[in-house]
């Protein structure tokens, strides 16, 4: 074989052997892929998703399913340019996902505790929902203050000035919104029976803030137990979904109408919804498991509204109120408030 020949030969295998090394390595880049639905009124690996007990719970025919996000965090260029062609699939810069001061073990913990609080969050909406509402109570009346004498440990603050109370901010708010030596009507529960008080304020030794001489604290009294049994999946995102699955369980009527809903979003402990990533894969996702509405956070509307899904309609909530009423909606033959992109 000629000298050239040669060349060629061993120029076009450096080639292939360069372009083969780009194709796996390495790229900043990972790829969300849909993940799979969990219904939260059913089982995952044999185990009840939302157990409980000392309280009777209700069958429902469908199905309240939550949604992932997978992330595939090892991305060559091949997979890369198999998610810029694919409709499901994105392809987003790595440190969207991990920030570059923080490894992926540090990411995924942080993910398991928003995972846990949203589970936290979502059992006190629904028992709220189901009449069990969160109470403020006296945790120490400090010695010296004004409290002393007047109110006691476990008593449950209702009212102050009038306002009623259902978190300990309002009481710090009501009190430091009147000048120190203010008498207050502090109106409290104690032993299952009410009461009322006459408490003056006085002005902190250290910086003359207001203050009646109480440490406070809450707490949500209920007969039953609930614990949630899903814990391979991250996040805060399945909160509204385990609160309706939640309530779905602890009332006699069936929310789901025996559909399939599926849906997503955060909450916090007032019962409002929040935005979450990923809104195009698990509209993916929801639609793969025969999904035949999907819950979506208002924030998210103009997202879903660009990613929506042939014969998967869209209902906006913006609080879990509106999720049951969407449900409600829905279920008896009607049409849940859409997404709107605004």
């Amino acid at each position: 074989m000629r000298r050239r020949g040669v060349t060629v030969i061993l120029g076009a295998l450096i080639t292939a052997l360069l372009a083969a090394g780009v194709m796996v390595a390495p790229m900043p880049y990972v790829v969300l892929k849909p993940g799979p639905t969990v219904d939260t009124l059913g089982t995952e690996n044999g185990t009840e998703v939302i157990q409980v007990t000392k309280g009777e719970t209700s069958k429902s025919a469908g199905q309240l399913r939550l949604t992932t996000v997978n992330v595939q965090s090892q991305v060559e260029l091949v997979w890369a340019i198999r998610g810029w062609l694919s409709d499901s699939d994105a392809v987003v810069p790595r440190e969207l996902i991990y920030p570059p001061d923080r490894s992926e073990q540090q990411v995924q913990e942080q993910n398991a505790q928003e995972w846990k609080a949203s589970q936290t969050s979502a059992e006190t909406v629904a028992l709220r929902e189901l009449g069990y509402p969160v109470r403020v109570y006296v945790r120490k009346v400090t010695s010296g203050g004004a409290a002393e004498g007047v109110l006691q440990v476990d008593d449950i603050i209702t009212a102050v000035d009038g306002t009623p109370i259902t978190d300990p901010g309002q009481i710090t708010e009501t009190i430091r919104a009147k000048p120190a030596g203010t008498t207050l009507t502090v109106a409290y529960e104690r032993a299952g029976k009410a009461g009322t008080a006459q408490i003056t304020s006085k002005a902190d030794a250290k910086d003359g803030t207001p203050r009646i001489g109480i440490e406070i604290d809450t707490k949500q009294p209920h007969p039953f137990e609930i614990e949630i049994d899903l814990d391979k999946i991250g996040g805060p995102s399945a909160g509204l979904m385990f609160a309706l699955g939640i309530i779905d369980k602890m009332r006699p009527e069936d929310l789901t109408g025996g559909k399939i809903i599926a849906g997503t979003g955060t909450i916090d402990d007032d019962g409002k919804v929040g935005p979450i990533g990923g809104i195009p894969q698990k509209l993916v996702g929801a639609q793969k498991a025969g999904a035949q509405l999907f819950l979506v956070p208002k924030d998210n509307c103009a997202e879903a509204l660009r990613n929506a899904r042939s014969g998967l309609p869209m209902a906006e909530v913006a609080t879990v109120d509106d999720a049951l009423t969407a449900l409600k909606t829905f279920t008896a033959g009607g049409t849940p408030k859409p997404c709107s992109a605004s």
